[in-house]
């Protein structure tokens, strides 16, 4: 396209796209690239016959369209792991996403190549099958269009999509690998996305006390004060935490998947600092709200907030207790609470139940 441009041919011509193509076209085949037909829906389906993924004890079961192959599982789980998919070869999806700690990072905010500082906390892995929209502010619609995202972000691990395709197919064992899972032809960025949401889609938390208590039947699973804590946390007029973290008659994932405003993030003028929601949907309402985070595991998944802000549950509660922070698009559910000291140990003995078993088979994978 260059020397075409360099000996003026008009670039905007049907004719000059035309040759243009058959240029790429046959650059790519002598370079031994060979076109993959992706599905026309922009997903890339693996082969083989896709596996039951068990959904623990108060998770709802997945659908038939979210159960991958084992093969697409294994695939997904080295290039989790895979530090080469960052520009300088630290970091990893699981270098936010630690297995060590329920798969958050611990930090305020997430840390990307050469020491960078992303705007928000890093949210769990674990369940993200069952959200609706992924990220803070719901930019990403599935979970393979999520984990795209951090590998191309400059301020995360930076490594331009058609740079990590090129680096993948340069690999023999990649290459393989991916041919197993997707049939022959180059590797694709949708194939590598496919990839890592299959094996995200394996992350699942439940059968934590609550669950055996509520589901299970185990009403010695809970200590007195957290089934006051868990009254408080149902109850409307008092509480009324499931307005958004909802509990439902056989499962529980302790989020809406909606976006609100609770006022977090804002300056010492009151201001917000991050207009969230707003700046996918460009709807004044959504200004300043965020994806409501379940709350399975919360306890051992600090800090909290869209901005890591809140260091302890006690934060979070002493923050639900004053009426968030007033501003234009608060939430209307959100108003201040009244309650005394033991209740609110109740809540936070209530809340310690919500932490899950950890999924098997989801650390790193055994190297040959």
């Amino acid at each position: 396209m260059l020397l075409l441009a360099n000996i003026g041919v008009d670039m905007t011509s049907s004719y000059c796209k035309f040759v243009c193509f058959i240029l790429a076209v046959a650059g790519a085949a002598a370079c031994g690239i060979h076109w993959h037909d992706d599905a026309a829906d922009g997903v890339a389906r693996p082969l083989g016959t896709p596996v039951e993924i068990a959904a623990p004890r108060g998770l709802p079961p997945l659908t038939a369209e979210q159960r991958p192959t084992a093969e697409a599982i294994a695939l997904g789980r080295r290039l989790f792991y895979d530090m080469r998919l960052s520009s300088d070869k630290t970091l990893s999806c699981a270098s936010c996403h630690r297995p060590d700690m329920h798969f958050t990072d611990g930090r305020q905010v997430a840390t990307g190549v050469g020491g960078q500082l992303g705007p928000r906390n890093t949210p769990t892995v674990l369940n993200a099958a069952y959200q609706p929209a992924q990220f803070w502010d719901g930019r990403a619609a599935s979970l393979e269009e999520q984990a795209g995202g951090p590998i191309a972000n400059p301020k995360e691990m930076n490594m331009p999509h058609a740079d990590c395709v090129a680096k993948l197919n340069a690999e023999a064992a990649y290459r393989a690998e991916f041919a197993r899972v997707f049939g022959p032809g180059a590797i694709t960025m949708r194939q590598v996305e496919t990839a890592i949401a299959c094996f995200e889609r394996t992350l699942l938390s439940g059968n934590s006390a609550f669950d055996r208590y509520q589901y299970g039947g185990e009403k010695t699973a809970l200590s007195d004060s957290a089934v006051r804590g868990l009254a408080l946390f149902s109850d409307k007029s008092r509480g009324n935490c499931t307005a958004c973290h909802l509990i439902g008659e056989t499962s529980a994932l302790f989020t809406d998947g909606k976006f609100h405003n609770l006022g977090t993030g804002m300056n010492a003028n009151g201001e917000l600092t991050d207009a969230g929601r707003f700046e996918v949907s460009r709807a004044e309402a959504n200004r300043g709200a965020f994806r409501t985070p379940s709350l399975r595991n919360v306890a051992v998944t600090a800090p909290y907030m869209h901005d890591g802000s809140l260091k302890t549950l006690k934060d979070v509660i002493d923050f639900y207790i004053g009426g968030g922070s007033s501003n234009p698009q608060l939430d209307p559910e959100i108003k201040p609470l009244k309650l005394t000291a033991q209740e609110r140990g109740d809540l936070l003995a209530f809340l310690a139940t919500l932490t899950g078993e950890a999924p098997a088979n989801a650390g790193p994978p055994t190297k040959e």
